[in-house]
């Protein structure tokens, strides 16, 4: 406790690995000044991995999708989530209009049931936040934490639960009915 009798807000580092291909990209930068950071040259060009959590990110602009076959760009996803189980493509455009709408959706439609998340990003702060917050959220305790609270208030609803009372008066359960 801070001496005003407010919490203070613990700082979150962890370790990222980088492309080294986005050694001079704004985000990278972003993320050196409070996080640890290796490069490296055998992961996806574009993607950062928060290796504690398990969660990738593939950077990706609008634009540069537009202007490439969109067999190029659809393969290097593809391989991405081919490795990562935790994935998400940060698709970054200043504005998301109708032909970053299409574009997203014909990811979409490419990747359905996979595990392939899409977030539209306009800008680096967009990026850092959305990064850091989805891996911080995603790494012990955290993920204990809300899951912990998930159960409990899964319990507590049911617990309290007008429907489920009732049905606990009726002495209703799953073996009580008959089909026939």
């Amino acid at each position: 406790m801070a001496e005003n009798g407010t919490k203070e807000k613990i700082k979150w580092t962890t370790t990222i690995i980088i492309s080294s291909s986005l050694k001079s990209c704004e985000v990278a930068t972003a993320l050196d000044r409070s996080h640890k950071i290796r490069y490296s040259d055998s992961v996806e060009n574009g993607s950062i991995i928060f290796s504690l959590s398990g969660v990738a990110f593939l950077l990706m602009d609008a634009k540069e999708c537009f202007t490439s076959a969109e067999e190029i760009f659809l393969a290097k996803i593809e391989k991405f989530i081919n490795i990562h189980q935790k994935s998400f493509l940060v698709l970054s455009a200043p504005f998301h209009g109708p032909e970053e709408c299409k574009l997203m959706f014909r990811i979409q439609q490419r990747f359905l049931g996979s595990n392939l998340r899409i977030l539209p990003v306009h800008n680096t702060v967009n990026v850092i936040n959305l990064m850091c917050t989805i891996a911080k959220m995603a790494s012990k305790p955290n993920i204990d934490t809300i899951c912990y609270r998930m159960i409990t208030t899964e319990a507590y609803i049911i617990e309290q639960s007008p429907v489920w009372k009732t049905l606990q008066k009726l002495k209703l359960s799953s073996d009580s009915f008959n089909p026939s």
